[in-house]
């Protein structure tokens, strides 16, 4: 991370450091020519900072069409004056990965993510990233089958670091999850993980992008499902930290609209002042939220998008305040 020079001063008189952005799974299927999503995101919703999701350009398709379509999401973003400023899998790429127990499948996607390093350098992003793998029942429960699985997996990220530096990529990203088989489910499963893939020294680094409404329910310790512990202790290792409205049972994705504010965990005073106290100081918050496929949800997405947006502005950058 590195510090931004430009702030400007914050409702509660501190420095606007921090930026916001908004992940595109919402827009998926709702949006698809580069054009009107773009225009969407920066017209409508208010944001200059995307994170991308690969079902808008998706590195399986036929080079072809990655490179036509690479090329209007660049030309939307340069006439908007917004950027990608990382890319990662979207709702539909929650997969084993480099999880998967068939090496032939594994390679696939070693190939796939290395594509999807070359949509990120063609669109002057960062940045890529998913899980750090996905593991099987059967996989989680063998001790060794485990190792063999985390060490082929650590291999498949060592291949796509290569191949990102080589494109001008900074880093790459996995995301701790909630539940042990996909990893990080916990804070301190997150560091021993994270502490073994610092010590693998991959050509670029590969650090954690924590999210607040993670976190194992059936652990003991509180802590690990707390949203403002998760924002503290990986505050200088995180460079993005997914956030979004939070209850207690942690039942959704939510927005920050009025409605789930009301008996919402989560205001951006005491986040950020998590984050800080943490050591963080011009991290990435991404608004990563989740709405059905029913009505009148599915209209409503573009309107709880530009209301969280507003929300956060006063205390973040959007790219267009």
């Amino acid at each position: 991370m590195k510090i931004v020079a430009a702030m400007q001063q914050k409702p509660y008189d501190a420095p606007m450091s921090f930026t916001l952005s908004v992940n595109t799974n919402p827009l998926v299927n709702r949006f698809a020519e580069p054009e009107d999503f773009v225009s969407v995101l920066t017209d409508e919703i208010g944001i200059g900072h995307i994170q991308l999701v690969h079902e808008f350009i998706n590195p399986a398709w036929e080079p072809a069409t990655i490179a036509r379509l690479t090329a209007r999401m660049g030309q939307a973003l340069a006439r908007k004056k917004a950027k990608i400023t990382s890319a990662m899998t979207g709702p539909y790429g929650r997969l084993n990965h480099f999880g998967h127990p068939d090496a032939e499948v594994r390679d696939y996607y070693v190939k796939w993510f290395k594509t999807y390093a070359d949509i990120a350098a063609d669109l002057g992003c960062p940045a890529i990233g998913t899980q750090f793998a996905i593991l099987t029942y059967r996989d989680m429960d063998d001790a060794e089958r485990y190792r063999f699985t985390m060490e082929a997996a650590l291999d498949c990220w060592r291949q796509v670091a290569e191949h990102a530096q080589r494109r001008g990529l900074s880093y790459l990203f996995w995301e701790p999850m909630s539940v042990a088989r996909e990893l990080g489910h916990t804070l301190k499963a997150t560091q021993e993980l994270q502490d073994w893939i610092n010590a693998a020294q991959l050509a670029i680094p590969l650090v954690p992008m924590v999210d607040i409404d993670h976190g194992d329910v059936t652990s003991p310790n509180p802590r690990d499902v707390d949203p403002y512990a998760w924002a503290k202790d990986f505050a200088t290792q995180s460079p993005i930290i997914h956030i979004k409205q939070s209850s207690m049972n942690k039942g959704g994705h939510w927005p920050f609209t009025a409605t789930y504010n009301e008996d919402g965990r989560i205001t951006p005073e005491h986040l950020l002042q998590a984050v800080r106290v943490g050591g963080g100081s011009d991290n990435e918050l991404c608004l990563e939220l989740a709405f059905r496929e029913r009505e009148p949800t599915d209209r409503s997405v573009v309107a709880a998008l530009k209301e969280s947006v507003a929300y956060w502005a006063p205390y973040t950058k959007t790219g267009y305040n």
